[in-house]
C-alpha cells in the first residue's frame, strides 16, 4: 500500500504539490488524474524517493522507499520510457537490473517474453520506437515480481492491441492483490481500467473515490428519445415528438432538441418517460439511457484547476457541433419591431420634441439643419444691449460674457 500524507513539495516561489495526502490500496488499478503542471510526476518522484518532499511524508508497505531492503523486489515503475542507455541491447539493459537486485537471469527472459519483445531481445534500444520503448519499460518494472508498480504513461505511443494488452496486464496485476498506481491522461482507457481514482488540481487533492461514483458526481446523465412524427389523431404541426415533449414538460421534466431531432431529457426516469409516450399515444423509436463519460466528469472537475489553456482557435466555429435548441413548443414569440426601425438606428426622442425619434442623420449637412417640422430653438438668453453676441465655434483663448441673469 502507499500512503501519503501532508505531502509537500516547492520548487522556490514554486508549490508542486500542496499538502497532499492519500492512499492506493492493495487489489484494485488506482487512477492518478490531474492537468499537465498538477503535479502527478512530482508527486510520483516523491514516492520513489527520487524528490525528497519539502514537507510531509510518503511511505510503502509502512516503510519509506529509501528504507526498503532491495527496492526492485518490493517496486517496480515506469516513469519514462526512454530512460536507458540507447547503445545497450534490450536484454542487457534487463539483465544489469537483475544483477544489481539479485534476480535470477531466466526472469530477464520471462518479462521479455510477457511484454512480447523476445523476437527484438538483442537489439540496441537506440533504435526502439516508443511503443518498443513503453514495453522494455514495463518488463523492468515486473522484473523484480514486485507488490506495489507505479506507471506513468504506460500506454502512450502504443497501438490498439497494445494498449488492451496493458489494460489487461494491470487488472491482472491488481487482481492478483498487488497495487497499481496508473497516471494517464487517456480518459476512455482510465474509465475501462481504474477501479479508483484520485485526481489532483495545482498540487492539491480533488477527489479521491471509484470510478464510478466520481463520474455520478460530477456529471448529469441524461435520457434521449426519439418519436415518430406522426402520431395517432394529430393534425396540423402537432406531430409526435411536439406531442411528446409537451406531455414530458408538463411532468416535469426538462427537454431539449438535439441537432438530429431526438429530445434530450433530464428529470424524469425511463419508466415514466415510456408511461407518458403510451398516454400521449406517441411511438417511440428510441428511449435510451446516457451517463456521461469519465472525460466529460474529468473536464468539470478540473476546469478551474488547468493552468496551462491554449488560445481560442478562430477557425473553432468552422467544426463546433450545432448546439442543442429549445424546442417548438417552448420558444417564445419575438416582440415585432417596429417599421422605423429597420432602416435605421434610433434614439428616445428628445424632450420638447412632440414624442418623434430622432433619425441618425446621413450627412453632417443634415445634422447642422432642423429637423422637418422642428421649429427652431430660440435662444436661451439675450445678451444685455450693446454686448457682442458670442459666436459659436470661438477660439479657447476666447471667453464668452456672462447675462446677468446667470447664476454663476
Amino acid at each position: 500500500m502507499i500512503e501519503a500524507v501532508g505531502l509537500t513539495k516547492r520548487f522556490g516561489a514554486k508549490t508542486a504539490v500542496d499538502a497532499l495526502s492519500f492512499q492506493v490500496k492493495p487489489g484494485h488499478v488506482t487512477g492518478f488524474l490531474g492537468p499537465n503542471g498538477s503535479g502527478k510526476s512530482t508527486t510520483m518522484r516523491m514516492i520513489l524517493g527520487l524528490d525528497r518532499p519539502t514537507s510531509g511524508h510518503v511511505t510503502i508497505n509502512g516503510q519509506p522507499f529509501r528504507e526498503l531492503p532491495n527496492a526492485q523486489r518490493h517496486v517496480g515503475a515506469l516513469l519514462d520510457a526512454k530512460a536507458m542507455h540507447g547503445g545497450r541491447r534490450a536484454r542487457t539493459h534487463l539483465l544489469a537490473l537483475a544483477k544489481l537486485s539479485g534476480i535470477p537471469e531466466k526472469r530477464v527472459d520471462e518479462v521479455l517474453g510477457v511484454v512480447g519483445l523476445q523476437e527484438v531481445a538483442r537489439q540496441r534500444t537506440k533504435g526502439f520506437s516508443l511503443g518498443m520503448g513503453q514495453r522494455l519499460g514495463i518488463a523492468a518494472a515486473l522484473l523484480g515480481d514486485p507488490q506495489v508498480l507505479l506507471f506513468d504513461e504506460p500506454v502512450n505511443g502504443l497501438d490498439p492491441e497494445g494498449i488492451l494488452w496493458v489494460r489487461n496486464l494491470m487488472r491482472h496485476l491488481a487482481s492478483e492483490g498487488r497495487t497499481v498506481f496508473v497516471s494517464s491522461h487517456l480518459m476512455s482507457e482510465m474509465a475501462l481500467t481504474a477501479d479508483h481514482l484520485i485526481v489532483i488540481g495545482r498540487g492539491r487533492l480533488l477527489s479521491d473515490m471509484s470510478t464510478h461514483d466520481f463520474i455520478t458526481h460530477n456529471s448529469a446523465g441524461f435520457a434521449r428519445v426519439r418519436a415518430a412524427e406522426d402520431a395517432p389523431g394529430t393534425t396540423g404541426a402537432r406531430t409526435g415528438r411536439s406531442l411528446l415533449g409537451t406531455a414530458l414538460t408538463k411532468a416535469g421534466g426538462r427537454v431539449l432538441q438535439e441537432p438530429g431531432g431526438a429530445l434530450r431529457v433530464t428529470g424524469l426516469e425511463l419508466p415514466r418517460i415510456s408511461d407518458l409516450a403510451h398516454e400521449a399515444g406517441v411511438r417511440l423509436w428510441e428511449l435510451s439511457p446516457h451517463r456521461a463519460s469519465l472525460e466529460e466528469a474529468y473536464m468539470r472537475m478540473t476546469q478551474s484547476s488547468v493552468e496551462y489553456t491554449s488560445t481560442e482557435d478562430p477557425r473553432a466555429e468552422l467544426w463546433e457541433p450545432e448546439p442543442l435548441a429549445l424546442p417548438e413548443w417552448e420558444e417564445e414569440t419575438a416582440p415585432e419591431v417596429p417599421s422605423e426601425t429597420a432602416a435605421s438606428f434610433f434614439a428616445p426622442p428628445p424632450p420638447a420634441a412632440g414624442g418623434r425619434p430622432f433619425l441618425m442623420p446621413g450627412s453632417p449637412a443634415e445634422l447642422a439643419a432642423p429637423a422637418a417640422g422642428t421649429p427652431a430653438a430660440a435662444p436661451a438668453e439675450t445678451a444685455p444691449a450693446g454686448s457682442a453676441p458670442a459666436e459659436v465655434g470661438a477660439s479657447a483663448g476666447k471667453t464668452a460674457e456672462k447675462t446677468p441673469e446667470d447664476p454663476r
